[in-house]
C-alpha cells in the first residue's frame, strides 16, 4: 500500500476537494460582470447621443405639425425645402465665414503649437518647465473669465469684427491643449533618429520639419481634429468679438452665431424645419471629419503610451 504524504501548508479548499486546488473562476466571473456593465453603459451613452441626432435629421424633412408629434416618426414627404430655405436665410454665408477663419486658425495653431512643444520637449534650457506649465495653465483657465480684457485688447488693436482678430484669438485659445498634447508625443519619439540627423549635418529647422514632424503625424492628426471640432463649435468667443461695431460694419457671423440669428429671424413665425435643417448642416461636416479620421485619432491617442 502506497502512503500519500501531504504538504504541511495544505489548504482547506484542497482538503474539501480531495486534494485538488479550487478552480480559478472568481476572476473570470468578475471580469464578465465588468464587461457587461461597461458595454451596457456605452450602449446607453450611444443611444443618448444618437437619438437627438436622428431627431434633428428627421425634423429637417418634417412640417411644423409633424415635429410636434412623435419625435422619431418618419416624415410624410422627403424633400429638401427646409434646407433650401435655411441656405437662403444665410447659412451659406455663415459657413463661408467659419471656413475662412478656420482655414488660417487651425494650420497656425498646429504649426506654432508643434514648434513650441518640440522645443520644450527636446531642448532643455533654464526655465523650460516654467514655460511649459505656463502653457498648460492656459487650459485650466476658463475662457469666460478673460472675455472683458480680451474684448478691450482686441478693440485696441482695431480687430473687432474682423477675421484676423478672431483667427489670433482662436490660435491663442487652442495653443495650451496643442502644446500639452504634442509635448507628450514628441518626448516619445526615438532620440537616435534626432542624433543621426545631427551627425548628417542637418540644421535644427530641417530636423524639425523633415524628420521629427513627419514622425509625429499620428499626434498631429489627432490634435488637429480636436482643434477643428473645438473651433467649429466655438460660440462664446465669436459672440463677443464678431459683432458689427457700426451701422455700416458688415455682419461676419460664425456658424454658431448664425444658428442663433436664424432663430431670431423667425420671430413669432414657427418654421422649425428651417432651424433643424440649419443645425443638421452644421453637424454633418464634423461627423464626416470625425468618422473619416476615427482610426487616425485612436492611433494618435494610443501611440504615445505604447512607445
Amino acid at each position: 500500500m502506497t502512503t500519500v504524504i501531504k504538504a504541511p501548508g495544505e489548504s482547506a479548499a484542497e482538503k474539501a476537494g480531495g486534494g485538488r486546488p479550487a478552480a480559478p473562476g472568481g476572476g473570470r466571473s468578475e471580469g464578465a460582470v465588468l464587461n457587461v456593465f461597461s458595454h451596457g453603459f456605452l450602449a446607453v451613452w450611444a443611444v443618448l447621443i444618437v437619438l437627438p441626432l436622428v431627431r434633428l435629421a428627421l425634423g429637417s424633412f418634417k412640417t411644423d405639425s409633424e415635429i410636434g408629434g412623435s419625435a422619431l416618426s418618419r416624415p410624410t414627404n422627403w424633400n429638401l425645402d427646409a434646407f433650401a430655405r435655411a441656405w437662403d436665410k444665410g447659412i451659406g454665408d455663415y459657413f463661408a465665414h467659419t471656413l475662412i477663419v478656420m482655414a488660417f486658425s487651425v494650420p497656425l495653431t498646429m504649426l506654432l503649437g508643434s514648434m513650441a512643444a518640440y522645443v520644450l520637449a527636446r531642448y532643455p534650457f533654464p526655465g523650460n518647465r516654467v514655460v511649459y506649465f505656463f502653457f498648460v495653465s492656459g487650459a485650466m483657465f476658463p475662457v469666460f473669465l478673460a472675455l472683458v480684457p480680451l474684448f478691450f485688447m482686441v478693440k485696441r488693436l482695431d480687430m473687432l469684427n474682423t477675421y484676423q482678430g478672431l483667427i489670433l484669438v482662436y490660435v491663442a485659445y487652442s495653443m495650451p491643449f496643442t502644446v500639452f498634447f504634442m509635448h507628450s508625443f514628441f518626448r516619445t519619439l526615438p532620440t537616435a533618429v534626432h542624433e543621426a540627423a545631427v551627425l548628417d549635418g542637418a540644421s535644427d529647422t530641417r530636423i524639425f520639419f523633415q524628420v521629427m514632424l513627419p514622425m509625429a503625424k499620428p499626434g498631429l492628426i489627432s490634435v488637429g481634429i480636436f482643434n477643428v471640432l473645438g473651433q467649429w463649435n466655438q460660440y462664446i468667443l465669436p459672440s463677443v468679438l464678431m459683432q458689427p461695431q457700426t451701422g455700416s460694419d458688415p455682419e461676419r457671423y460664425m456658424l454658431t452665431q448664425g444658428l442663433i440669428q436664424l432663430q431670431y429671424q423667425m420671430g413669432y413665425e414657427t418654421d422649425l424645419p428651417v432651424l433643424f435643417a440649419g443645425v443638421t448642416l452644421a453637424m454633418v461636416p464634423m461627423l464626416v471629419v470625425y468618422l473619416s479620421f476615427q482610426r487616425q485619432i485612436q492611433a494618435g491617442l494610443t501611440s504615445g503610451t505604447l512607445k
